[in-house]
């Protein structure tokens, strides 16, 4: 499909759904071939209102109708990385049915350039990528209503080849779940509009699904020689010492709380204490405090004789348990496993508030199989424009 037959040449008239104060940049009418008709609400870097203001409202409901939702799609996350990491110029653009103002899609996207990826360099080149991408944020997409994958798709191809987009040389998807149909859908239609198109599996999210009994789990899920290793380390730790385990809630002082987790997150290994830049620590921080306050935060710390010992980040997100990063110190109370018995734990709290799915997020790491975790594909698409 050539990109002529993507776009619409005509010009939009002003619709309802759209504030005068959250007035976009541009409107373009993008006619996809499937027969359905979408409108194409940019908000781009001049405009008055950014689409994170402009579409706060609908960015979480819309989340509802996604085949793979997710925390780090939310408009909290997004916003947040964007206010704390983002460079470059930031486009969102919102697709709307023609008919109803009905938002169903939403394509966070920033401008950067020149740069590079890890399929080649790509040198003087101008790089569209997802908000999020590619640290911190374990699964990003194209927000689609599912049903309106394709024709989402088809209408952001229509936009990036019509005259009111910036000039650029790649798209970059990064982080595509699994269960995402961009990785599937969106690279022939790229193709059909004369792209070279890479796709990749780019990481394993290693996970399992949690049953309504921690024994259950220990019995069905982990192999026996682990299930025997498991139950060792916590009864010696509980045996030897006294054992706590607390949960931050709003009662706490996050931010005391955080500057534990990190100093156990940073002395845990030296790649993680690299990791953890200003730049980054301020991110933390504030993510932190936004994911508490609608109630996501699962900042959770093991005590060795009222000594924290070991820490967890997760997220609690619509029955998912999702681990995103941990910490402890090797030089403190070794002998009891405390990074272990802590992750023993908090499967038990997992299965206890109803999770049906434990997500130890992207990376292969061996501790993640023993504890009954199996392969989950996170995807890629570069797409690079015809010279």
């Amino acid at each position: 499909m050539g990109s002529a037959s993507l776009c619409a040449e005509r010009p939009c008239a002003e619709k309802p759904h759209t504030k005068q104060d959250n007035s976009p940049q541009s409107s373009e009418s993008i006619t996809v071939a499937i027969g359905e008709e979408l409108d194409c609400v940019v908000y781009g870097p001049d405009s008055a209102v950014s689409g994170f203001d402009a579409l706060e409202a609908e960015w979480n409901p819309l989340l509802d109708r996604i085949r793979f939702d997710t925390v780090f799609l939310t408009h909290e996350w997004l916003s947040t990385w964007w206010e704390f990491l983002g460079e470059g110029e930031l486009w969102i653009l919102a697709f709307r049915t023609s008919g109803n103002g009905e938002l169903v899609g939403i394509v966070p996207l920033y401008l950067t350039g020149p740069t590079g990826t890890e399929l080649g360099s790509f040198t003087g080149t101008r790089t569209f990528s997802i908000v999020g991408c590619i640290e911190v944020s374990d699964y990003l997409d194209v927000i689609a209503v599912e049903g309106w994958e394709q024709a989402v798709f088809q209408a952001f191809l229509g936009w990036l080849y019509s005259e009111g987009a910036p000039a650029w040389d790649v798209v970059d998807l990064c982080n595509l779940p699994q269960d995402s149909r961009t990785y599937v859908e969106f690279p022939p239609l790229a193709k059909a509009a004369g792209a070279s198109v890479t796709v990749l599996r780019e990481d394993v999210a290693p996970q399992f699904a949690l049953p309504l009994r921690y024994e259950t789990y220990l019995e069905e899920i982990v192999e026996k020689k682990q299930r025997h290793e498991i139950r060792r380390k916590q009864r010696r730790a509980e045996r030897e010492a006294k054992i706590g385990y607390h949960i931050v809630s709003s009662e706490d002082h996050l931010a005391a709380e955080m500057d534990d987790f990190i100093a156990l997150q940073q002395a845990s290994r030296e790649d993680k204490a690299e990791f953890m830049t200003p730049e980054m620590h301020r991110f933390f921080n504030a993510m932190a405090q936004r994911m508490l306050d609608k109630g996501w935060l699962q900042l959770s710390f093991l005590t060795i004789d009222g000594e924290k010992a070991a820490a967890l980040l997760a997220f609690e997100y619509k029955k998912r348990y999702l681990l995103y990063n941990s910490g402890y110190d090797p030089d403190a109370h070794a002998h009891l496993s405390p990074g272990w018995v802590q992750l023993a734990f908090a499967i038990q709290y997992a299965i206890a508030i109803g999770c049906t799915l434990f997500d130890f997020m992207q990376g292969d790491e061996e501790y993640k199989y023993r504890f009954g975790a199996r392969d989950y594909d996170v995807m890629r698409v570069v797409m690079q424009r015809a010279p």
